[in-house]
């Protein structure tokens, strides 16, 4: 029935209508396990519907991953932006992020579980993993114009891959703490943790 009313509802409906059963698949499924057809199944349209916005289901996958991203950059911003003390702007970015991946879990787990394996998704994790990086190091860079003990700090310090390392890190706990794994489960915990790894490499 859903598919006959396909002509009376928006482009942007359908689209959408695709992205949410995939992100409802995903709660029980792993990305792997599932087809184009479980997803057109699923969403209640045509094939010709689903060819028409995505060209394949690591399409989808794409587009739910690059909004969360884009949530992740926004609860990112007071601590890349300098709009406050950095120890409390980080400590807020973090526990924002964990709100988000638990919030996400199920598509973030996605990606993280197939990127390595699927080249089209291997571009793209490592692209939007690329973005924390950068402005990680742009942070960085304008903590160590701003302040010479910061500066000294980090003397000799290859910021790039500091930059890399503290993102990655973050990506793997909270990936864990997605999945339910102790003691990263413990919300507390992952941000009193990665809280103290970012302040402890950049500020104290």
């Amino acid at each position: 029935m859903a598919r006959r009313d396909e002509p009376q509802q928006s482009r942007a409906e359908l689209r959408e209508r695709v992205l949410t059963a995939l992100r409802e698949l995903l709660r029980e499924r792993t990305f792997d396990t599932l087809s184009v057809a479980d997803i057109i199944t699923a969403a209640g349209v045509s094939r010709a519907s689903f060819y028409f916005y995505f060209a394949g289901k690591q399409a989808v996958l794409a587009e739910l991953v690059r909004r969360a991203v884009g949530a992740g950059h926004e609860a990112a911003q007071p601590w890349v932006q300098a709009a406050a003390d950095p120890r409390e702007t980080l400590r807020a970015g973090i526990d924002a992020g964990a709100e988000l991946w638990l919030a996400n879990a199920a598509v973030l787990r996605a990606i993280v579980e197939t990127w390595a394996s699927d080249p089209q998704l291997r571009e793209l994790w490592l692209a939007q993993m690329e973005t924390f990086t950068d402005a990680t190091i742009t942070r960085i860079e304008a903590d160590r114009r701003a302040n010479p003990a910061v500066a000294a700090r980090l003397d000799g310090v290859d910021v790039q891959a500091l930059a890399a390392s503290l993102t990655w890190t973050g990506e793997r706990l909270y990936y864990l703490a997605a999945c339910g794994v102790p003691p990263f489960d413990d919300r507390a915990v992952l941000v009193d943790t990665l809280t103290h790894l970012w302040v402890s490499a950049l500020y104290d």
